[in-house]
């Protein structure tokens, strides 16, 4: 096992255009406002040649990341359906630490072997802790931005244990994530499954650097066409949560299928994905359950 990547006391991360950076300098320390855990698989890509192989492996620009600066990214297949999506973070010049759900550790790891060859880069599993921390930004911690809850948050790694605060329990994690609209690998990601339809081009994909596994695909949809479907966030007027997979009616018509769904705040909230053509104004049918755009939900008085 690697030993645990750790930075000066003080530093704190912001997002550039290029990713997520680190910056030492001090910062005001304030109780979390919640935590969650995170569970995580972690691979570590190193080596002379890391970054040129991870550049041509990965859909966003791992090369422009400064040390301390993380993107997220996709590993593709030709065809570009989704193998995983990671957060590629840059620990040195010659080293990297991708996070990944915990399910897709060894996955990650093996695809990027079955194509490493004579490329001189080790990449091997590594074992962290990893926590969410909600609110200002925690001191004294690697802490990389964290995007799929709809608040701000902050991945920390190593942390010696959970943070103060209350916790936010796997439930309502999920609901969270479900509301802010971030798809999950097994429920909204899997390879029937192109990066448009899921929303994860503008945040996962450079349409500028050079070529990778699935970059004509994904060129060719975004300058010449269009994803048929989409991924919405619904809520629902019923008292039953709908499982993955079912129909979602336009009328009588079928326009999607649910991929997920939980009960929030008194109410439904799901994720599916939808035929582009639907109104987002329209009232769908879910599961016998009337539902709408979460978006229109939320702007009424």
């Amino acid at each position: 096992m690697r030993t645990p990547y750790s930075v000066p006391e003080g530093t704190i991360i912001e997002r550039s255009r290029a990713g997520f950076q680190l910056y030492t300098e001090p910062v005001d320390h304030r109780r979390p406002e919640a935590w969650a855990a995170r569970p995580r698989s972690f691979v570590h890509v190193s080596g002379p040649a890391a970054t040129d192989y991870l550049q041509r492996m990965v859909s966003n620009d791992v090369e422009a990341l400064a040390v301390g600066g993380s993107c997220e990214g996709l590993l593709l297949t030709p065809k570009a359906r989704i193998i995983a999506l990671v957060t590629v973070l840059r620990r040195s010049k010659d080293d990297f630490l991708l996070l990944t759900e915990p399910e897709l550790g060894e996955r990650v790891r093996d695809h990027l072997r079955a194509f490493r060859f004579a490329t001189r880069a080790e990449i091997e599993l590594e074992e962290h802790e990893s926590w969410l921390v909600f609110g200002e930004r925690p001191k004294g911690e690697l802490a990389v931005p964290n995007e799929d809850y709809g608040t701000s948050a902050w991945e920390i790694l190593d942390a010696g244990g959970p943070p103060d605060g209350p916790e936010v329990d796997a439930a309502e994690l999920e609901a969270r994530r479900i509301a802010a609209g971030r798809p999950r690998h097994g429920a909204e990601i899997d390879d029937r499954v192109l990066p448009a339809e899921a929303g994860l081009v503008d945040r996962a994909v450079s349409l500028t650097k050079g070529c990778y596994p699935g970059q004509e695909p994904i060129a060719r949809l975004h300058y010449r066409g269009h994803a048929n479907r989409g991924l919405r966030t619904l809520v629902l007027d019923g008292e039953e949560v709908p499982e993955p997979e079912t129909e979602i009616l336009l009328g009588e018509k079928i326009v999607g299928r649910l991929t997920s769904a939980a009960r929030s705040n008194g109410r439904i909230v799901a994720l599916g994905y939808v035929r582009v053509e639907v109104p987002g104004d329209a009232e769908l049918t879910v599961g016998g359950s009337s539902a709408r755009s979460l978006d229109l939900v939320s702007a009424r008085p």
